[in-house]
Formats: structure tokens, sequence, C-alpha cells
């Protein structure tokens, strides 16, 4: 599909009144996992759209450019709303919180396996053991305090079992940068992967952040603080690989397309027909959105759209779906990795011991038994004896295989796994 050759229709069509805007909630027990992990993905990615407006409406004195922005940026808004409201109002902090590490793992893994830029894919890679690691936490905290099994929200779709432990994800900031593509240079697929995952992961960044101080608990707070912490690292790492040297009009319409592929591709896999019914009724709007930003891109820059998206056609639609053997090898091969500031990542095995990945570790935690991540395994070891998970086999990483005590030095401390190191797609 090309969305330019798609009939736009107005911005002002798209406005809803209070009962249009207010949607029917899913019903957290009978919901596929994907239809919700895609309206969480769908949420974040308005979310990004409406904030990137925001910003560059506070980086123009151009007021008539600032007017035509405001009114995508309403309609974007409305959007992003009625997709939240569709959380049942009986579906807890916890229980949400596992959708949105579901969506994390399978999205990367999904978008690492389509990706032939190999530092993308690399960077996809890595945080991908982090957030499965994550979802293991959560499930853990889940089950403790709520009596609720994870493996039924996941849909028995996505595992739940150690990876790089949480412990592990803190490193200094300058380790998260990473190296930026050329939008110009780089697929369509390309500039799309870090566009989706950079939104996902400010959502779930947003999310953790405004949850801490709402969790019902001491020990859930501190758990939602440190992974915050680590999310914002994400959004650090994957931000860094966007084009910082595209105009603002030619991110607005880029913000656009992506609105456009990926409500397409939420249509084209949804199994829920109420749900898909939005997401076509959302993607008219995006078209119309896409057309309005080409329009000022032409207007202001004096630029067709055809010379900042070169390659129009969508790709193939973005699938959420299980990932378990591709985590599986991820897991197997990278897990003892960490990343620094010369772009690369290390093998905590050959790191110094003067590296800035251990000083800020000594830092954040002085000592292991203060991290919130690993209390909550040991208070969930000390109810049950053995900690909660979900695998379809062993854990590919002996250190990791130990039901009965959290490992805290894998991935950080040298010698505690064996890994081989990142591959690249052929």
């Amino acid at each position: 599909m090309n969305p330019f050759k798609e009939s736009p229709s107005t911005i002002e069509k798209s406005f809803q009144n209070w009962l249009e805007m207010y949607p029917n909630p899913y019903n957290k027990r009978t919901v596929d996992p994907y239809t919700k992990t895609r309206i969480i993905l769908m949420n974040g990615t308005e979310f990004e759209a409406n904030w990137f407006s925001h910003q560059l409406a506070r980086h123009t004195d151009n007021n008539d450019l600032r007017r035509e922005i405001a009114m995508t940026r309403e309609v974007e808004k409305q959007q992003q709303l009625k997709l939240a409201l569709l959380k049942p109002a009986n579906e807890s902090i916890l229980e949400h919180t596992i959708g949105y590490e579901q969506l994390a793992v399978d999205l990367t893994a999904e978008l690492a396996k389509r990706e032939r830029d190999c530092d993308v894919k690399r960077a996809l890679d890595f945080a991908l053991l982090e957030d499965f690691d994550h979802l293991y936490r959560y499930a853990d905290l889940l089950n403790m305090e709520q009596g609720i099994a994870a493996e039924r929200l996941v849909g028995g779709y996505t595992e739940i079992m150690p990876a790089r432990p949480t412990i592990a994800h803190h490193r200094c900031p300058k380790d998260n940068v990473r190296k930026n593509i050329n939008a110009k240079k780089s697929s369509t697929e390309t500039v799309l992967a870090t566009m989706i995952i950079t939104a996902a992961e400010q959502q779930t960044m947003n999310y953790y952040m405004n949850a801490t101080p709402f969790a019902c608990s001491d020990i859930a707070r501190r758990l939602y603080q440190e992974i915050a912490l680590v999310e914002e690292e994400h959004v650090t790492h994957y931000e860094a690989l966007m084009d910082p040297n595209a105009t603002w009009l030619e991110m607005l319409l880029w913000h656009e397309y992506c609105e456009c592929y990926l409500y397409w591709s939420c249509y084209m896999t949804e199994s829920d027909p109420c749900i898909k019914q939005l997401w076509c009724e959302n993607l008219g709007m995006e078209i119309t959105h896409l057309h309005r930003a080409a329009e000022l891109l032409k207007k202001y820059e004096g630029k067709e759209w055809c010379e900042v998206i070169t390659d129009p056609e969508f790709p193939s639609p973005l699938s959420l779906h299980e990932n378990i053997e591709y985590v599986r090898g991820i897991l197997g091969t990278t897990v003892q990795f960490t990343s620094g500031k010369d772009n690369e990542y290390h093998n905590v095995d050959a790191l110094g011991r003067d590296a800035d990945f251990f000083t800020f570790q000594k830092t954040i935690q002085p000592n292991v038994e203060m991290t919130p991540s690993h209390r909550v395994i040991e208070a969930y070891l000390c109810r049950h004896r053995t900690d909660y998970r979900y695998e379809i086999a062993e854990n590919p990483i002996e250190g990791l295989r130990n039901r009965k005590c959290d490992n805290t030095d894998v991935g950080r401390v040298p010698g505690a796994a064996r890994s081989s190191g990142f591959n690249c797609n052929k």
C-alpha cells in the first residue's frame, strides 16, 4: 500500500464528540494478548506524534504553521485518549504492565528479525533481553501480590524467565548513546524501525514514571522506580538511532507516515472485529494527516514528499506474535554484554575494572541487597521457595536456571556467563 495514493478526507471531519471518543473497553479475561499489545503500541505512537508536534510548535514562530499542526494534534490526542480508554477499569496497574512488557519483548524481537541495518539490529537485540527480564520481575510481583499467573495474561506466547538481570542494566548514561542512521540512505523499513521502537519505549517509560507513586505496595513502588530508569536508558539508546539531520517538517512527514503504516499493520493483523474497525477508522484519519504534512513540506520548504520518503510502499505488515526461539537465541549469545560510549557492545569479561560501567554500578547500588528488582525475587522466594516462571525448556544460560536463588552476577560480573556476541541478518 502507498498511502500517498489514497484519497484524504479533511481534518475537520475527524473531530469526535464525547460519546464517540469513549469506547467500550476490552474484557481483560478474554482479550487476545496481541490485541492488547497493539493498543499499547498505538497509544505510544500517538503520544510520540503529539509530543513531536508540540516540540515543533515550540521551535517555530510561524503562527500559520502552528495553527495547521494544532488542528492535527487535537485529532491525534483524541485518538490517543480513545485508545487509552480501551483499558478496562478493573485491570490493575500490574496486570496492564504485563502487556507493556510483552509488547516490548515481541515487538523488539519482530523488528530485529526483519532489520538489515546491523547497528540497528544489535541495538534491538541488546535491549530485548532487558525488557525480557523486566517481564519476569513484574510477573513474580504480580503473582506474589495478586495471585495472578502472568502466563495467562501473555497467552502462553511469551516465556517468563530471567534474562540479563535488571541489576545489570544500570549503565553510565554516556554508554547508552548509539550511532544514528541516515534516513536518506536507509531503507524505509529501517527508518520505521527506529521510530516505532523509540515511541514504544518512550510510552513504557512514561507509564512507569507515572505509575510508580500509584503502585499499591512499597516493594512495587521501588520496582517501578528502578525499571522506569532503565526505560529512560532505553529511550536514550533508541532515539539516538534516529536521523537527527532531518528537518522538522521532514520528520513531521515521517511521523505521519509511520502512524499510517502501523494502523494499516494493526488492521491487517487484528483478530477482534470491533478493534479492527477502530484501526481502519484511525488509518483514514492518519492518511489525511499525512497528506496535510506533505502540503506543509511543499509550502514551507519547497520539497515534494517523494524527496523525503523515496520508497513509499509499505513494508509487509508488522505482526505481533510469539518469538520464543528468537529470544532464546539472543539470550544464549549476548547476555554477558553491556554497551559502551564507543557505539559498541562489550562482553563484561573484557572490560577494565575502571570502566564507567563498573563505576556507575557501584554508585547506584553499593550493595546488591538494596536493588529493588533483586528484592522482589528474594521476597517471592521467601514465600514460595521457588520463583514464578513460565518456560518451555530450561533457561539457555546455566547461571539462570536455579529457581531457588536470584542470580545477580550474569551481565555484570566477569565470568558469570558465556556469550559469543551479536549477529547480523543476511
